[in-house]
């Protein structure tokens, strides 16, 4: 019994994500050693202030898994007067925000390089997000690797408590049977409203193209966008 408990104890997590070897180029290279210490909020297992992380008090908006960050920028750099947060572990990613973040004078945007869960569930506080975007994650389309897809009931339910009441949870994937499964656990949630009517997806969300999205669509691919909002009462 002992043996089986230290076991569970020791047991690594199912990991969303792998470590790609990716290499950096010379310009996130430099980003990631000049501006790091500005722009990166270093992860400590204890809730953030996030009033303090910005030079304005803001609603913020949280990108889980933002890749190299074009959406990331474009919604920062379209809405000055809010606040984003981004999480990867991707350092090419963190490189290439960093360097456009300075170079483009961004001042409403900082980023964690860790775990998506380890975030949400250590440095969020309940109730104060105003949106929460997860745009394109893996969706380990095998069906052995279906368990390590983010979107489960269990973390959108904690999604659900970091989001503010009326706060607006927004999900896209160009992989069917991702949206599928996404539509399925999302409707599961009671304190979750779709934004377009019970089983349907969004026409038209508002968020930037993606790169990622725009090559899918050359490709043939359809793209689904969910769209849920946080229950008031």
């Amino acid at each position: 019994m002992a043996s089986n408990s230290s076991d569970n104890k020791y047991r690594r997590p199912v990991r969303s994500y792998v470590i790609r070897s990716g290499r950096l180029t010379e310009s996130q290279r430099k980003a990631i050693t000049s501006y790091w210490a500005d722009y990166v909020v270093e992860f400590l297992p204890q809730p953030l202030d996030l009033n303090s992380l910005f030079p304005q008090i803001a609603p913020v908006s949280l990108e889980i898994g933002f890749g190299m960050g074009s959406s990331l920028l474009t919604m920062a750099q379209q809405a000055p007067e809010k606040n984003f947060l981004g999480i990867e572990v991707h350092r090419p990613g963190i490189g290439k925000v960093l360097h456009e973040i300075e170079n483009l004078g961004i001042k409403n945007l900082k980023l964690i390089c860790q775990d998506a869960k380890e975030v949400i569930d250590e440095n969020i506080p309940d109730s104060t997000i105003e949106r929460i975007l997860m745009l394109f994650p893996d969706p380990w389309p095998k069906k052995r690797h279906n368990k390590r897809r983010l979107v489960q009931p269990e973390f959108i339910e904690k999604l659900s408590t970091k989001l503010q009441p009326d706060g607006l949870l927004h999900l896209a994937t160009d992989w069917q049977p991702y949206a599928e499964h996404m539509m399925e656990v999302l409707e599961a949630n009671a304190s979750l409203q779709n934004q377009n009517g019970a089983g349907n997806y969004s026409q038209s969300p508002e968020r930037p193209r993606t790169k990622f999205e725009a090559r899918g669509e050359r490709l043939g691919h359809g793209v689904w966008d969910l769209l849920y909002r946080k229950s008031v009462a």
